[in-house]
């Protein structure tokens, strides 16, 4: 079955063809038709055909395996549900994945005024600022910035973040029991430097989250600005009728 439209360019419509019948045909782990075999059915080069299946695996769609060929990707245990608290160790355990935490940067320093006014303390209030890269089975996932008030978490060090999540340290060690997390997210592009931690082309497609943590006092003990790679992320939200 060739692709012989002029209308489009071939690699357009192979990525359009083998789009369909992930969603119509496949379903998530499925071994796709090799490049050979995709080839000699759409009647195009292995080049085109090569291209299209990495712009399929930019999409999330797909799962390229060095040595044993390209899979439908699953992402049924990547969907995060934003309606209970949220913790990317337990997200990632809880579907059979390895978590880690690099730490790249933590300081003691003022509150910028956004950072403030998201807070609800004073510009130059003093907060911890912490950097992470998530990575789940070595894989760049999510890169973190976060700001705890350094009035809540006086004796904060970088190795206590080395050591355990930051969720168990707010909850355990400092006592801080949550009352509400407020998420918001929006698709947004890879920035250079944040593309190079992620291990993704520069401009590619990202979520960007802001995520503001209250505790039972309703002070704000976390502001944390994200950005996690789309292909390797979805989220759910689950409405209930009243």
């Amino acid at each position: 079955m060739a692709i012989v439209s002029r209308k489009q360019p071939l690699y357009d419509q192979l990525v359009d063809a083998l789009h369909d019948k992930i969603e119509s045909e496949y379903a998530p782990g499925d071994l796709l038709p090799s490049e050979r075999a995709l080839s000699e059915r759409y009647g195009l080069s292995r080049t085109t055909v090569r291209l299209a299946l990495g712009e399929l695996e930019s999409m999330g769609l797909v799962v390229r395996k060095h040595g044993k060929g390209t899979f439908v990707a699953d992402h049924a245990g990547e969907a995060t549900n934003l309606m209970g608290t949220y913790s990317f160790t337990e997200q990632m355990r809880a579907a059979g994945r390895n978590p880690r935490t690099e730490i790249l940067d933590f300081v003691l320093e003022e509150a910028p005024k956004q950072v403030a006014a998201s807070m609800g303390i004073r510009v130059g209030d003093k907060v911890f600022q912490v950097k992470r890269l998530r990575l789940a089975d070595d894989v760049p996932m999510m890169l973190e910035r976060s700001y705890l008030p350094a009035s809540e978490f006086v004796s904060l060090r970088r190795e206590d973040l080395e050591r355990k999540p930051l969720y168990d340290i707010i909850e355990k060690d400092y006592r801080e029991q949550i009352r509400v997390a407020e998420e918001e997210f929006f698709a947004s592009l890879a920035r250079a430097d944040e593309a190079e931690h992620l291990g993704i082309p520069e401009g590619s497609a990202v979520l960007r989250l802001r995520r503001t943590t209250h505790n039972t006092r309703n002070v704000v003990v976390e502001y944390t600005l994200s950005v996690a790679r789309a292909d390797q992320f979805r989220y759910k939200v689950e409405h209930y009728r009243a």
